[in-house]
């Protein structure tokens, strides 16, 4: 058995009874029922995945994952391909933006090589988990092969089995790193869902209204040129994906077979998130969405997952970040659930009427 097929049959069922549990406590909290809106949502959520009222989420770690993609020969982004080996040293560095919102929610960051163009030493102290220097280019033929596209998961999931052989971990928040990335992501969710490219296409790095069109029509002559199966996960990963994005999706299915809530970040974290929901739909039980991007095809990829972003800040840049800042937000809703006294434990009568 493949080392994705054990960590399939290991993804179960969050802890049902114990959501009902936490729903009980909050309505009987002394405050109006539903007062805090997302926060009880998310608290009771938590508790069904960690099997208790009084959830910790101290051991904190966001994974960013890296990778480079054939597809920049086409003109769609605003960076050339080098920044993408830039970016990794100055995650390394702890300078990068994911570092310093991370640093701030008591987080620890850790960078994984799925498929940059370069060779790191193997003394960077990194998961060095290369597929392949970059994908091929998905305007011209499939992004990488099958064998590629699971060996990308399984890096992963492997790397979540390592973070846990050293060290709990409580909490995971899954980023990413690669220039030319939201294309594949782009027609991933346009593979997924048959909706037009058009839709769910956003402007990356900035990318003017002629490159905009541009990357929408290197998305189209993608999906028609590769014709992806929507109801094989990984021939969609294979055909139009990244190795990122793959290992981003073994991220999730590592961390809900462990019974880890998984926080993604933006686009192409939640890109990663769906191949994994495609596969394993109970992987959402543990998933959590950090916030809504400015890239258009964002909201389609949370309406199928079924999620609703903690967080809309208007944010655009991946690395985790967003996943970094939500963090401390999935923090506040565990003390909500644990500490607020009920009616009974301060003597006031309840009068509300559950629903």
């Amino acid at each position: 058995m493949s080392l994705l097929e054990k960590t399939l049959k290991k993804i179960v069922p969050a802890d049902g009874k114990m959501y009902e549990k936490a729903r009980e406590r909050l309505f009987n909290q002394a405050k109006p029922a539903g007062s805090l809106g997302m926060l009880e949502d998310l608290s009771a959520r938590l508790a069904s995945i960690a099997g208790t009222l009084d959830v910790r989420l101290e051991n904190r770690v966001v994974v960013t994952c890296a990778g480079d993609h054939g597809v920049v020969e086409e003109g769609v982004s605003l960076f050339p391909q080098e920044v993408t080996v830039r970016m990794v040293f100055n995650f390394v560095a702890g300078g990068a933006s994911i570092n310093v919102l991370a640093r701030h929610a008591s987080a620890k960051v850790m960078v994984a090589d799925l498929g940059v163009n370069h060779d790191f030493s193997k003394e960077l102290p990194i998961f060095h988990k290369k597929v392949r220097k970059g994908t091929s280019n998905i305007a011209k033929g499939p992004a990488m092969s099958r064998e590629e596209a699971l060996r990308s998961i399984c890096a992963g999931i492997e790397i979540v089995e390592e973070l846990c052989s050293s060290q709990p971990v409580d909490i995971l928040g899954t980023g990413d790193m690669g220039i030319g990335n939201t294309t594949p992501s782009s027609a991933v969710i346009a593979a997924f869902s048959g909706i037009d490219p058009e839709k769910v296409t956003g402007r990356g790095t900035g990318v003017d209204d002629k490159t905009l069109k541009h990357k929408v029509g290197v998305i189209k002559k993608a999906l028609e040129i590769n014709n992806p199966d929507p109801s094989d996960p990984l021939d969609v990963l294979a055909r139009v994906g990244g190795f990122e994005i793959g290992g981003l999706a073994g991220l999730v299915l590592g961390g809900a077979a462990r019974g880890i809530p998984v926080v993604c970040d933006g686009l192409i974290s939640t890109a990663g998130a769906l191949v994994a929901c495609e596969m394993a739909p109970l992987a959402k039980e543990y998933l959590f969405a950090s916030h809504r991007s400015v890239e258009a095809g964002h909201r389609y990829m949370h309406e199928r997952l079924g999620l609703s972003p903690i967080l809309d800040l208007n944010l655009r840049l991946g690395e985790g970040t967003g996943a970094a800042i939500a963090m401390e937000i999935l923090d506040a809703s565990t003390r909500v659930l644990a500490e607020i006294k009920t009616f009974d434990e301060v003597n006031i009568e309840n009068v509300q009427k559950k629903e």
